[in-house]
């Protein structure tokens, strides 16, 4: 689509941003659909915020993405948020709705919908979950609201821990009726325990990640077994260690490339009401 006087502005904001996969995705899903839109990235640092979400309000900007360092940054300048935004502490898709900005956090939705795509839904599950921060404290609101029996948290038990301790008590009360622990990951006899038990192991950590792609917290594949459901957040390598010895043991797995599309497919229908198709965009940016 042309770039004219009707054409109306979304974005990511955060930095860096200058190697987001956000402009190609979103672009094409706009002339896909022949929308007048037009999606770019900003380099905004957490002190910048204010002003661009003031920007965001000026410029009449339909929304925009949210990532690091400004994912919290943002939330004392919106006017409101959704439950699972406030759960998390954090948000990653602004909608401007004629002035009105909601806040609202769809990685834990693109790891539960991935779940879905596969067959497999977290209510009434056991969840063990691998780490503490961002992408594990979406996860853990996500699949607590839409009612996981149990979330079982590892996490290396250092600095960072009362804030975690912080995060799973927002969302033990945003979510009573899931049962959420916390544990140290050092305790590898625990770990093992409560794998037996899980109906769902997730890796929410960057072990794994090229160029450390021989990392993974799980020692042994006999710690899975077949009926176990094992998922990563990681994308690069598309099948981690862990995902590989999950697959090996005959365990249904779900990649973290599919996560990351699924939070973007679901940021895009709150934006255009319309749905990305995923698949297309796999092989357009990861092909």
């Amino acid at each position: 689509m042309p770039i004219t006087g009707t054409t109306r502005m979304l974005g990511l904001i955060g930095n860096p941003v200058e190697h987001s996969k956000s402009p190609a995705m979103y672009n094409y899903c706009f002339r896909k659909y022949g929308l007048d839109w037009a999606y770019l990235a900003f380099s905004v640092s957490a002190e910048q915020t204010g002003d661009a979400i003031q920007a965001l309000r000026t410029l009449n900007m339909r929304g925009a993405n949210v990532t690091m360092p400004c994912k919290s940054a943002v939330l004392p300048y919106l006017d409101c948020l959704t439950p699972a935004a406030k759960a998390i502490g954090a948000v990653n898709t602004i909608v401007n709705d004629s002035g009105l900005l909601t806040g609202h956090n769809t990685d834990g939705f693109g790891y539960t919908e991935n779940l879905r795509r596969h067959g497999v839904s977290v209510s009434g599950k056991k969840i063990v979950l691998l780490g503490g921060g961002g992408a594990a404290t979406a996860i853990a609101a996500q699949a607590a609201l839409e009612d996981a029996a149990e979330l079982r948290v590892f996490n290396l038990k250092d600095a960072f821990w009362p804030k975690l301790e912080e995060s799973m008590s927002r969302i033990r009360a945003a979510a009573p009726n899931c049962k959420i622990t916390l544990h140290d990951l050092a305790d590898q006899e625990l770990l093992r325990e409560k794998i037996e038990s899980a109906d769902i192991l997730s890796n929410a950590t960057r072990v794994g990640m090229a160029p450390d792609e021989d990392g993974c917290l799980i020692p042994s594949p006999e710690w899975l077994r077949k009926e176990l459901i094992v998922t990563d957040v990681v994308y690069a390598p598309p099948e981690t260690k862990l995902l590989r010895m999950a697959r090996e043991m005959g365990c249904l797995t779900c990649d973290g490339l599919g996560m990351l599309l699924c939070q973007g497919a679901e940021a895009f229908r709150l934006y255009s009401g319309l749905g990305m198709p995923v698949e297309e965009i796999r092989k357009l940016l990861y092909a």
